[in-house]
């Protein structure tokens, strides 16, 4: 009896885990959305208020200058996919690594990235928000 009472609270962890995991890979998935195609709406709603978005450049920004730069253009995703990735949950935190690959319009001019994010998520009100992003350079 003690066996199949550890067995099914060793499956009911692993299938919540699963689940957690499943639930930051939409969250993830929509964030790469919203890169593309943002509005002020999407990306308040993915995002938490005390975000801290980190550029590859160093260029730091809150959750207010991550809207707008990407809403205003300033920032302007063409297209946007996420290679390598991992994920990583625990408790009500996620750790979200990999390697966006992307095309940009720069001022207008077009160019492509090919960068290394780290992202955090922290479950708010039961939903998974962005609260940090830090991007660097490939070797």
């Amino acid at each position: 009896m003690k066996t199949l009472l550890t067995i099914a609270l060793l499956m009911s962890v692993t299938f919540a885990f699963a689940q957690a995991e499943k639930e930051v890979e939409t969250r993830v998935n929509e964030l790469r959305l919203a890169l593309i195609d943002p509005t002020v709406d999407n990306l308040g709603e993915i995002s938490s208020m005390d975000l801290t978005y980190g550029h590859s450049s160093g260029k730091m920004e809150n959750q207010a200058q991550f809207i707008e730069a990407l809403v205003s253009g300033s920032s302007d995703f063409v297209s946007a996919s996420f290679e390598n990735q991992t994920i990583q949950v625990k408790n009500n935190v996620a750790i979200v690594r990999h390697n966006l690959v992307a095309d940009v319009l720069d001022g207008g001019k077009a160019n492509s990235i090919k960068i290394g994010v780290l992202l955090v998520w922290q479950k708010e009100k039961g939903s998974w928000k962005l609260l940090a992003r830090q991007a660097y350079k490939l070797p």
